[in-house]
């Protein structure tokens, strides 16, 4: 072989002899460390680590050689290395550069904007075409491209851009960020470049032990220039780190090579499952094309879309063996959010404005078994309840070990779920991967409870009240049964009742004849009648008129035998929403038994099961939520209507009964831990309603002054809410100090209890604000608890109520509305057929009294697929 034949690349990374520097004394197989600061001697070629050192120099004449540069300069990390290149920059010179780029650079460039008097021009330097539309001859000094993008993975033809912009601006400077891909699979100074830097702390490291930046160039100016800077700034590698650059670099090649061919299976995995993929390799991928004229790999970084911030942050949540992290290019595999992570420098509003999916995930491939990558990654996606296994075998879908696998999505073609309002001669359809929902089967429904932070009793007089869902829930089932009776079980309640469809009484039914939506005074009376109070429990017996009242209404023409069984984590009678989230159960179930709603699917793919809102679309809401408040009627009298509001809908609302728009979604709420302690105190909420309205007939003054006062406080908290700038601290500091005052207002309304005030003050002495919530008389208290709040002095709070007879709840606020289960899995159905045990309900454990409160949810949400609002 001729001694100057240049190797292949693989071999170059090995082979990293410095004709021009002399061997070691010891003929080292391996350059060695030079740790030393300074050199002895007047005339030799190093004489201050700053400005050279021997290790260094084999260094950077190893990465000239594999990148085909005449010059090569290794630095501190990546953001050095493009520092140095930008101060080549003076004031008023204009940078373009990419409209998706790495967080870092981001950061640097707005530096530079703010404090050198720099122009920047965020553009998608992806067409070439744009970029010309920015050039200006006599000011455009630095085009900044990557190629491929990070995170979104475009691709930009440096070619072409190089060529308009040296045909418009021959003194411009092409900068490419080569990070992405090494020397080894694209060497942009082959395609016009000027610079190329690297993070070499990625892929030319490749074991996550160091950082370091490359720069390397042909021109002997821009050397000359970075030279001199590197030496000025002292950024430039330490020996240790330049040895171990020096170790990563010998097997880059054959890391990249298996690196890119995971990445590929990887990234064909997720596009069978019908995912945005965002990948070069994949035929589809926009840039494919483009990309393979400048490269010969597509590199092992990927990303995609999910559709759901919540669904990507469990997706990330999940993995095992990829590691959570920022960064790539190293021998393990990655994961991240890059909005959440490694772009998080960058403004949402920017962000937004670019492009950036909120909800993206970047996988950054390693050198792990591709089959354990795909597996944890697989678990990762059922976990998350983006993807499910599909029991019938699909030939376009990707197969594991545990069947076939299927999207499950929003808004695309292989989006399965959709909730409609029944249109002419509706037909449920239904097409599960586990049981299919048959017509008859079980109507499983639940709703949560709420707690309203501020405006309670006021919101009837037209002030706005904020309220929030908890995350403790209602439960509610439907089934069908053999005889022509119905049944209502409460096991919380200790109450069953079975009669007879026709021995309801059905003459009293008015408003159905003329479809009529209200509450049906002439019905109520009626079942009042048929319901003795002296038979009942009081709480149970308003459930019991609430529910025939229903479905006598609803199903007046469509008289079905069912049992309905309903079991709740609320505390009941505490304020809390309980019987709002029964009503909204009840409602749900007996519309959708009834045919007046439908929340259907079809058979492409199923539905991400998780606790975002409007799945289930609004205007089934909506009309659910009109028979919701009508049972409410039923409860309480003269309801506000806000309970019923946020059971069906979820999140975070302000209500008003006097907007044009009577609920306002309060978007820019955040989780909050709340302490709920109940003060075991029955009170009458119709009664406490009366009592205020008395008030304001005798005292007008005086609740005019409480209203006002209670709106000021709604106010400035919907404007904390609002304010994203706002710290957190100061934020939930504030929020208590008005929780404090809104208290005071609602005990001079009259509507406190002398228990409830010792709750408050045995909560002060912890420093912390406590009010009462719902209609106060009893029930429960409110408590924000601060984040970084004490858990040992919490937990001595705690005790303390324990320990006074109250029972405390720890929650948080702001989850999903009504929910139902499009699909049964695990279902322990009853199958009886006898009077007195379907009258038990469908799940004869779950809807048992003997089944423990606390686990009602987990049990429940294993049962199958839900939906929610």
């Amino acid at each position: 072989m001729s001694s100057t034949k240049k190797y292949r690349f693989s071999t170059e990374c090995v082979t990293i002899d410095n004709p021009n520097a002399g061997k070691d004394q010891y003929n080292s197989s391996s350059v060695p460390i030079y740790q030393s600061a300074t050199f002895k001697g007047m005339n030799g070629e190093y004489d201050y680590s700053r400005s050279g050192n021997p290790t260094r120099t084999h260094l950077e004449h190893h990465l000239a050689k594999i990148s085909s540069a005449k010059h090569a300069f290794a630095v501190s990390s990546g953001m050095a290395a493009l520092d140095i290149i930008a101060r080549i920059l003076k004031p008023g010179d204009e940078v373009i550069a990419g409209d998706d780029l790495y967080g870092g650079t981001n950061r640097l460039l707005g530096y530079l904007k703010s404090n050198a008097g720099v122009i920047v021009h965020h553009i998608d330097t992806c067409t070439p075409s744009t970029v010309e539309q920015y050039l200006n001859k006599d000011t455009t000094r630095l085009v900044l491209l990557e190629t491929p993008t990070n995170p979104l993975i475009k691709i930009c033809d440096v070619k072409d851009v190089a060529d308009r912009v040296k045909a418009s601006c021959p003194d411009a400077i092409i900068v490419v960020d080569n990070t992405m891909m090494s020397p080894y699979l694209q060497r942009p100074l082959d395609f016009g470049a000027d610079i190329v830097y690297d993070s070499a702390t990625k892929y030319l490291s490749g074991h996550h032990d160091l950082m370091a930046g490359v720069v390397v160039c042909n021109r002997d100016d821009l050397a000359k220039h970075m030279g001199f800077t590197i030496n000025s700034v002292g950024n430039g590698l330490s020996p240790f780190d330049s040895f171990l650059l020096l170790r990563g670099l010998k097997t880059l090649a054959i890391r990249m090579d298996r690196q890119q061919a995971t990445a590929r299976i990887v990234a064909s995995f997720l596009n069978k499952l019908g995912f945005v993929v965002h990948y070069p390799g994949l035929s589809n991928h926009p840039g494919h094309d483009t990309h393979f004229k400048l490269a010969r790999g597509a590199g092992a970084v990927l990303s995609f879309e999910t559709k759901d911030i919540k669904t990507s942050e469990r997706i990330v949540g999940s993995a095992k063996l990829w590691g959570i992290s920022v960064s790539f290019g190293a021998v393990n595999s990655l994961i991240s959010m890059p909005c959440l992570m490694s772009h998080a420098s960058i403004p949402a509003h920017l962000r937004a404005e670019r492009g950036l999916p909120e909800d993206l995930i970047r996988l950054c491939v390693g050198i792990e078994d591709y089959e354990d990558l795909i597996d944890d990654l697989e678990n990762s996606l059922v976990q998350s309840g983006a993807i499910r296994t599909r029991f019938t075998p699909a030939e376009e879908n990707w197969s594991s070990e545990i069947g076939s696998l299927e999207r499950i999505g929003e808004e695309r073609a292989m989006a399965w779920e959709k909730c409609s309002m029944f249109e002419e001669q509706p037909t449920v359809k239904a097409a599960s991967t586990a049981e299919t929902k048959k017509e008859g089967g079980n109507i499983v429904v639940s709703a949560p409870g709420k707690v309203i932070l501020f405006g309670e009793h006021a919101v009837v007089y037209g002030v706005t009240a904020i309220a929030s869902s908890l995350d403790l829930r209602c439960y509610g089932c439907l089934s069908p049964r053999s005889d022509n009776s119905l049944s209502i079980s409460f096991p919380d309640l200790d109450t069953d009742v079975t009669l007879e469809i026709e021995a309801l009484p059905w003459k009293a039914v008015k408003n159905a004849h003329d479809d009529i939506l209200d509450i049906d005074h002439e019905l109520v009376a009626a079942l009042e009648n048929h319901f003795p109070a002296e038979k009942f429990n009081s709480k149970a017996r308003g459930a019991i008129i609430s529910f025939f009242h229903h479905y006598m209404s609803i199903c007046y023409n469509d008289r079905r035998a069912v049992s309905f069984s309903a079991r709740s984590d609320i505390p009941i009678g505490a304020g809390l929403g309980s019987s709002a989230a029964y009503s909204t159960c009840v409602s749900t179930a007996l519309l959708i038994l009834a045919k007046k709603v439908a929340i259907e699917h079809t058979n492409n793919a199923t539905h991400i099961s998780h606790d975002g809102r409007r799945f289930i679309n609004d205007d089934i809401a909506k009309y659910v939520n009109k028979w919701s408040f009508v049972s409410e009627k039923i409860l309480h009298g003269t309801p506000s209507g806000i309970d019923n509001s946020v059971s069906v809908f979820g999140g975070a609302i302000s209500y008003s009964r006097v907007r044009d728009q009577a609920m306002i979604n309060l978007n820019g709420f955040k989780s909050m831990k709340l302490l709920l302690t109940n003060s075991n105190v029955d009170r009458d909420a119709k009664k406490l309603i009366a009592g205020v309205a008395k008030l304001k007939q005798e005292e007008p003054e005086v609740v005019k002054g409480v209203m006002d006062g209670i709106q000021g406080i709604v106010d400035e908290a919907v404007r904390c809410f609002n304010d994203k700038d706002l710290n957190r601290n100061v934020l939930l500091n504030g929020l208590s100090e008005l929780v404090r005052t809104n208290h005071g207002h609602l005990d001079r309304l009259g509507v406190s209890h002398p228990t409830l005030e010792i709750i408050i003050s045995k909560l002060q002495a912890y420093n912390l604000k406590t009010k009462l919530t719902g209609a106060g008389g009893g029930g429960c208290t409110v408590t924000l608890i601060p984040d970084d709040y004490d858990e040992k002095e919490l937990g001595d709070a705690l005790q303390k109520l324990q320990q006074a007879g109250f029972d405390t709840y720890l929650t948080t606020v702001g989850g999903s509305g009504l929910g139902y289960l499009i699909e049964e899995y695990n279902l322990e159905k009853n199958t009886q057929s006898t009077n007195e045990e379907e009258s038990v309900g469908p799940f004869t454990s779950v809807f048992s009294k003997d089944f423990p409160t606390n686990e009602l949810n987990s049990k429940l949400r294993e049962s199958g697929h839900w939906v929610f609002v």
